[in-house]
């Protein structure tokens, strides 16, 4: 898409940044992204090196996004409590968002804080 550039602008999170659950730490990490998509709020984006994927399942559930391109979901396992689809990713992003690939980035209930 022409406007991507105008629309989603991809920076490094200046901040250490972590994702928690109930105390317990799902990502942690001083390279993780800040991605701004126009009419959203900011997400984090974590590299997978810095999240703890084994205890993450992926997911049957897919979503495409035009400015993006098509996104994986992932489950987290914490404590016998199963987050359902509550992480996503683009394994194959759009060229303009290419920055993002083998990064993931969390919903609610998971609390992100940079």
């Amino acid at each position: 898409m022409s406007d991507v550039k105008e629309r989603i602008e991809i920076k490094g999170c200046k901040t250490q940044a972590r994702a928690s659950f109930r105390g317990q730490v799902l990502a942690e990490s001083d390279r993780a992204l800040v991605l701004h998509e126009k009419g959203y709020p900011p997400r984090i984006y974590f590299p997978k090196s810095d999240t703890r994927m084994p205890l993450a399942q992926i997911s049957a559930h897919k979503t495409h996004c035009p400015y993006k391109g098509d996104a994986a979901y992932w489950s987290f396992s914490i404590d016998g409590e199963t987050l359902e689809n509550v992480a996503w990713g683009y394994p194959e992003p759009l060229p303009n968002v290419a920055a993002i690939a083998d990064h993931i980035s969390f919903a609610d209930p998971v609390a992100v804080e940079s």
